[in-house]
């Protein structure tokens, strides 16, 4: 055997090597690496990223159906208001059913009292309001700041079974053993830092949505208030 057959035996063997090594690599898919991270902390990582996904997408829904208002509401309250048309202006406010028009049908059943009175109903209700679309956000901010923390649990029960997996391993240490120890530990780091983030973005993304909302009901308590305060023509 010559040196340029040697060579060619050579380079097929490494290829070989390196088309296995390849092969065993595309074999490990998310499923295997999400059960290397142990059932303790990936089932509890699991039931949060789809409590925080049902959370969102419930929130959203009932955020985006209070956010749509009638852009003649309010001009129609008006007019009702004006000629004295109490239950028209009742009945709109009850077919709108939305925040805004909630505060204003309160508003209208405390007309004849004093202003202020007025104000604080419709604020009362307000504030009922915005508590019923905040519904699951505290649950939505405490899985944001739980899960990277029960990830990071799960860090570091994977360094001590590594360590402790050394220790009883006297002199026959092997890679594999403290390997499979930080496996563990970085895959539930990662579960815990993906389920986080993506509640943090959803929670935040909710109060925005939410704070445009109070601001409508803002405006239109507002409006509303103003329109008792017009002098009668």
């Amino acid at each position: 055997m010559n040196l340029l057959q040697i060579t060619d035996v050579a380079l097929t063997t490494a290829v070989d090597s390196t088309a296995l090594v390849a092969a065993d690599v595309a074999e490990m898919n998310y499923w295997e690496m999400a059960k290397k991270g142990g059932p303790w902390i990936m089932i509890p990582l699991l039931i949060l990223s789809i409590m925080a996904v049902y959370i969102f997408i419930e929130r959203y829904v009932a955020i985006k159906k209070a956010s749509k208002e009638d852009k003649t509401f309010m001009d129609r309250i008006k007019d009702y208001i004006t000629e004295g048309k109490l239950d028209s202006a009742t009945k709109l406010c009850q077919q709108a059913n939305n925040p805004m028009a909630r505060m204003i049908e309160k508003g209208i059943s405390r007309l004849g009292k004093p202003m202020n009175d007025i104000l604080v109903a419709i604020e009362n209700v307000g504030n009922i309001e915005t508590n019923k679309l905040e519904k699951g956000f505290n649950m939505l901010a405490t899985i944001s700041g739980g899960a990277p923390m029960l990830g990071f649990l799960g860090t570091v029960i994977g360094m001590v079974q590594a360590f402790y997996d050394m220790a009883n391993a006297g002199n026959n240490i092997d890679i594999t053993i403290l390997s499979n120890g930080i496996y563990t530990a970085m895959i539930t780091t990662v579960a815990g830092l993906v389920v986080g983030i993506i509640a943090f973005f959803a929670y935040n993304f909710l109060v925005s949505m939410l704070d445009s909302v109070v601001q409508k009901m803002e405006t239109r308590t507002m409006e509303f208030m103003d329109l008792l305060n017009e002098p009668i023509k």
